[in-house]
């Protein structure tokens, strides 16, 4: 076995919640050679969702190293990591068609998207296949942020997913129709309530074809294939106590040993606002998650437990929406769902659980994000729907319970990073000193 080291802070994981933990750490003083990152990946830590935006673009592409989250601190492997705390960050993986007994699926042409190898596997593919055939496999978020990239990518796109509607797990069926629309207008087709089946393939092993199971064939120059993640908890499992697939963590997300915390996807930590333990699969919160728990251990006694209102968020061609809170309970809609800008509220129990809004402005999507907070109670939805997006306007100029601060993020987009880069000057310059260090022993 190869020469142990020891380090008081190990984060392991190399995505964005293991950036920004590394970047709060440095924000806090961490000394030089007190903390190491250990990632699988060849890159350090990057913004991942810029990889299914602006990196997938045919025009002035995103490209590393504009949103890296930090600088690499330091690589291991083939040797003994000892700390005092570990953040477990590992994230999730992409689920993979053989996972479920379709073979082929590591042909060329085929593509996941899940980190930067992928990104630049995909953005390779897609080159060579202008003006041809893509299918996408997945109507979620993966599934129709790529779906918008090929086809600005000048690519014919056709969807395929087993569920009624696109994003099944947070859209309403009306939300849904207006961006299928909009979709449909930009050519992609949508066949729904199928799966795949099989594919066909060429003699060099490429797929030409992808058939489903209600008989339909394909023909496809591409597959992209977004059909959900898995958290990567497997390494923890006997030794930490895992929760709705998730490692359990407290409000501080430390997990059941009290020196090891977890962050990011790989977490299932407590929702205050209902009460409940959720494992969130989101950037803001794999942000928010990151900067909390190196808070509470840097300084806890001034570090109060999680308060985490959950966000989402997407953009795809000119639309940008973001939702807030819980989609349980009754929908009141509001707005012109026709135009540009539109929303939904979520009545649970009756109070206001949840808030959707598409083409707001920064001032609206914060009202939203403060009145669902605020979880104000609703008697008449009817009268709910008739005030629209002015009840939230209205509701947000009440002030939050000291407890529950808002810290809003909107999409942080690939030139926004660049400030993490240069606010991680000081670990840059560590990584280059321990990188010189250790090649002279």
């Amino acid at each position: 076995m190869g020469r142990g080291r020891a380090f008081t802070y190990v984060i392991l994981g190399g995505g964005v919640a293991a950036g920004y933990a590394a970047l709060e750490f440095t924000k806090r003083g961490v000394s030089r050679g007190e903390l190491c990152i250990i990632s699988e990946e060849t890159v350090a830590p990057y913004e991942r969702p810029a990889l299914s935006k602006d990196f997938l673009l045919p025009e002035d592409p995103a490209r590393l190293p504009s949103f890296h989250t930090r600088k690499t601190l330091l690589r291991a492997a083939g040797e003994t990591i000892s700390y005092k705390i570990l953040i477990i960050a590992t994230g999730a993986r992409a689920l993979k068609l053989g996972e479920f007994g379709v073979s082929g699926s590591d042909a060329e042409n085929l593509c996941y998207l899940r980190d930067a190898a992928d990104a630049n596997r995909l953005v390779n593919v897609m080159q060579s296949c202008a003006g041809g055939n893509a299918v996408v496999i997945g109507g979620g978020y993966i599934g129709m942020e790529c779906a918008a990239s090929l086809v600005i990518n000048k690519i014919n796109v056709t969807m395929v997913f087993p569920e009624a509607h696109c994003i099944a797990r947070l859209f309403t069926p009306k939300i849904a129709s207006y961006y299928e629309d909009h979709y449909e207008s930009k050519g992609v087709k949508f066949i729904k309530r199928t799966v795949l089946s099989s594919f066909e393939f060429d003699s060099s092993g490429k797929v030409i074809a992808v058939n489903l199971r209600n008989g339909s064939n394909l023909p496809a120059d591409m597959v992209v294939v977004g059909i959900g993640i898995r958290p990567n908890t497997s390494l923890f499992e006997g030794q930490l106590t895992v929760e709705k697939g998730g490692i359990k963590v407290n409000g501080r997300f430390q997990s059941s040993n009290n020196s090891v915390y977890a962050v990011g996807d790989v977490s299932a930590f407590p929702i205050k606002l209902f009460g409940e333990t959720r494992r969130l699969e989101h950037v803001d919160s794999a942000r928010k998650s990151a900067r909390h728990a190196v808070a509470a251990i840097m300084e806890p006694e001034k570090t109060r437990e999680f308060d985490y209102l959950p966000c989402f968020h997407s953009r795809v061609f000119k639309l940008s929406w973001q939702f807030y809170g819980d989609n349980v309970g009754e929908v009141v809609n509001f707005g012109d769902y026709s135009g540009h800008s539109f929303g939904a509220y979520w009545i649970n129990k009756g109070h206001l659980v949840g808030c959707f809004l598409e083409g707001g402005t920064k001032e609206e999507y914060e009202a939203i994000a403060k009145a669902t907070r605020l979880k104000p109670a609703i008697e008449d939805l009817a009268e709910l729907e008739k005030q629209g997006l002015s009840f939230a306007l209205k509701v947000s100029q009440k002030p939050l319970p000291e407890a529950s601060p808002i810290v809003l993020e909107g999409p942080l987009y690939a030139w926004h990073a660049i400030a993490g880069v240069i606010l991680a000057a000081s670990v840059a310059a560590f990584g280059f000193w321990h990188g010189q260090r250790h090649k002279r022993r």
